[in-house]
């Protein structure tokens, strides 16, 4: 469950970060991406590791929102489910593999 989650925020991060402030990105990077702990944060920024924690939490509560909002995330899932659909179709009709070829570089897009 927990990776799950942890695969959910950083795919949310990679479509939202833009709409972050830089000390919401710098935290959500060290503890999302590499791996800090909410200690090693807070002595870096030299702040209360709770006050990373909560910056933390209202920077996902964030992304959250941006994703009811805007459902990139979402879109981008249903997209790669297509990709996989027409992709198993066409190797069944296509032998050649043109079809597969054109969705491959639809894939690579994205």
């Amino acid at each position: 469950m927990m990776l799950e989650k942890t695969t959910r925020v950083n795919y949310l991060f990679d479509f939202y970060q833009s709409l972050l402030t830089p000390k919401q990105k710098s935290y959500m990077s060290l503890y999302y991406l590499d791996d800090y702990s909410l200690g090693e944060i807070a002595e870096e920024y030299d702040i209360s590791r709770q006050a990373v924690y909560d910056n933390i939490k209202r920077t996902e509560a964030m992304l959250e929102q941006y994703e009811t909002k805007l459902l990139l995330f979402r879109k981008f899932q249903e997209r790669q489910q297509l990709i996989e659909q027409l992709k198993a179709a066409a190797f069944k009709v296509d032998h050649e593999r043109s079809l597969l070829t054109l969705i491959e570089a639809l894939e690579k897009l994205d």
